[in-house]
């Protein structure tokens, strides 16, 4: 485990480290999804919908995970 010290902005705004974004694909106009989890916030990147469902966003598959997307967004 790597553990970084980063700052938060007066606009709540904080900076990824690039090891960490290149290590997990994070590029910028991502969604990051921010969870408190027992006491501890748990960021983790939503999958875009072609990541899921291919390129084909037209398919019932696509919709099923748009809506699926669109539900964990409401949640939070």
């Amino acid at each position: 485990m790597t553990a970084h010290v980063v700052k938060v902005t007066r606009r709540g705004q904080t900076t990824i480290p690039k090891e960490l974004r290149e290590k997990y694909g994070i590029k910028e106009g991502d969604d990051l999804m921010i969870e408190d989890i027992d006491g501890r916030l748990v960021i983790r990147r939503v999958p875009k919908l072609q990541d899921l469902a291919g390129t084909d966003s037209d398919s019932d598959e696509a919709e099923a995970v748009k809506k699926e997307v669109e539900k964990m967004r409401e949640e939070y």
